[in-house]
């Protein structure tokens, strides 16, 4: 029996390592041309999704490259005042540790026989047991497992429904090795997440495993063609850090001082989502994972989900080793209760970033009484 796995993102390789560990051969296909083909993005809060990585026998592994300092977290107002700050202990357990997503995606590549992973092998179509790709090559599935995230294209296989935009616009700035070339901003941020929240926008600071503190500037309460209105010329990254600025009115120096600080990438990023609870009928030769089953806002849920699927499935199918179809169903089952819970949690965060005293609401949310 072939089972075929298209994308080798997280939750994929979670699949193609579990059905490994348990005997069962897979074939991940990948579009871009190697692991390298580009940046796989910033760090990656795991808590569930630890789970995943026991059954897949890489935890230890896992332990090893995840940073417990990235628990810490500070949350602030647009006028600098302080909220929250939570530092962790250095004998703190790893409950919700960071992880570089490229690290951890390297983790579960490496844990994987060469030759599971064929990148270069875009996903175009597939009916009657034969996967097509962009290159006019073709390959054969029993089963097919979309694993290829908000865009999928196997979802289409499945359920009509695609990702609609959630009013929220993200710019995405960093700065580069800041202990060494902005050492007061870096014990500004802290070691782990550093919030600031008001006034229908948000700044996430976050330190990266390489030095890199990663920011997104959030603008909520917005259209999906918000940048084309907006003014930021992000042809010119320099021009665009000064109007982000503008764009800030009344925030303390110190935190807009971060945008200025920034490098010269500058990205703009609409934000989709997925209706909560999608679900559809059961097929015995196709099933989805991760964002192309469940596309959530992006508040520490998604990649959880992901893992935890692959994983699920990959278990369910060494259960089930001659009855795709039942594990499947079994699979789809635990996947649409888990995964529309965390998506109705995911929307209920969404709903308090985006209301105008979204700071105070956030603290009584991280501080119930």
């Amino acid at each position: 029996m072939t089972i075929a796995i298209v994308g080798a993102g997280l939750g994929g390789l979670a699949l193609a390592r579990v059905l490994h560990v348990n005997g069962i051969d897979a074939v991940v296909y990948e579009r871009e041309t190697s692991r390298f083909a580009r940046g796989q993005g910033g760090m990656l809060d795991i808590h569930s999704g630890q789970r995943a990585l026991r059954e897949a026998g890489l935890i230890d592994q896992f332990h090893a490259i995840a940073r417990g300092e990235g628990q810490d977290m500070r949350l602030l107002e647009p006028d600098g005042t302080l909220l929250l700050q939570e530092d962790t202990p250095d004998d703190a357990p790893l409950a919700r540790p960071e992880v570089d997503r490229a690290d951890l995606r390297d983790l579960l590549l490496d844990s994987l026989p060469e030759g599971v992973v064929r990148w270069g092998h875009a996903f175009e179509s597939a009916d009657n047991g034969l996967l097509r790709f962009a290159d006019g090559s073709t390959a054969t599935y029993d089963l097919l497992v979309g694993a290829d995230g908000a865009n999928s294209r196997v979802r289409a296989l499945l359920t009509d429904a695609r990702p609609a935009h959630i009013g929220q616009n993200v710019v995405e700035l960093g700065i580069p090795d800041i202990d060494r070339t902005h050492p007061d901003l870096a014990a500004m941020v802290g070691r782990g997440n550093y919030w600031v929240l008001g006034n229908g926008l948000s700044l996430a600071a976050q330190r990266n495993g390489d030095g890199r503190v990663r920011i997104g500037l959030s603008f909520y309460n917005t259209a999906e063609d918000w940048f084309a209105t907006s003014g930021i010329p992000f042809d010119d990254p320099a021009a665009a850090r000064a109007r982000l600025i503008d764009l800030l009115p009344g925030w303390d120096a110190r935190i807009t001082a971060l945008i200025a600080a920034c490098d010269d990438t500058v990205l703009p990023r609409s934000i989709s989502a997925l209706p909560v609870g999608l679900t559809w009928p059961s097929r015995p030769d196709v099933t989805l994972l991760g964002d192309a089953a469940h596309l959530m806002p992006p508040v520490g849920e998604g990649a959880n989900m992901a893992l935890l699927d692959g994983a699920l499935l990959g278990l369910a199918l060494a259960a089930h080793p001659d009855d795709f179809p039942a594990a499947v169903e079994e699979y789809e089952r635990e996947m649409f209760e888990r995964t529309s819970a965390a998506a109705r949690m995911s929307a209920d965060v969404q709903e308090i970033l985006m209301s105008p005293d979204a700071s105070r609401r956030m603290l009584a949310f991280f501080q119930p009484s």
